[in-house]
């Protein structure tokens, strides 16, 4: 876990000094602890807010997705979603673009929960091992990056289908070949 937190908070700096103003289209229905400042109007004309990446107190409670799945959530999918609330982060990789998925607020948990179940019903169908997804790939492509539960293998997916191929050993080596993207 420790990796993982070194890993994506190293990324996570290197992003913020990238793009040192942040900001989201704004919703007083979907706030978050990261949002900073009042909602303002940016150069196109839409309210946005400024929001920098937050740490959390890591409490995330993975079991009502763990009893629905009857299994127990790998350590290092806990510390990656527990670390920061956060609006995606933007990096590339030697495969493309990387958009790490992150917490926006505590509805966001989920949401996020839900999609996940969806996905391990699918993977079931399929007769692939359950993963988790922790990253959206290039616009317009239904390509993600997820890790397998069993062991933390990150691999490359699509959804309905086995597993692409592997990336990286673990969620940790991965996220240390990411490098962060200017918005």
């Amino acid at each position: 876990m420790l990796d993982i937190n070194h890993h994506l908070s190293t990324l996570v700096e290197k992003y913020q000094l990238l793009n040192p103003h942040l900001e989201q289209e704004y919703d007083p229905e979907w706030r978050s602890p990261c949002e900073s400042g009042e909602p303002y109007s940016n150069t196109d004309g839409n309210r946005v807010i400024a929001w920098t990446p937050t740490l959390r107190t890591p409490s995330e409670d993975f079991s009502g997705y763990e009893n629905a799945l009857d299994t127990e959530v790998h350590a290092d999918i806990k510390a990656f979603y527990a670390r920061y609330w956060a609006g995606s982060i933007e990096t590339g990789a030697e495969e493309g673009r990387v958009s790490l998925i992150q917490l926006w607020n505590f509805q966001d948990i989920d949401r996020l929960i839900e999609n996940q179940l969806g996905h391990a019903f699918a993977q079931k169908q399929s007769g692939s091992p359950l993963s988790i997804f922790v990253a959206n790939t290039e616009p317009g492509s239904e390509l993600f990056i997820a890790v397998r539960n069993s062991d933390g293998v990150v691999q490359l997916e699509k959804p309905g289908y086995k597993p692409i191929r592997e990336i990286a050993d673990s969620l940790a080596a991965f996220l240390n070949t990411l490098t962060p993207h200017s918005l």
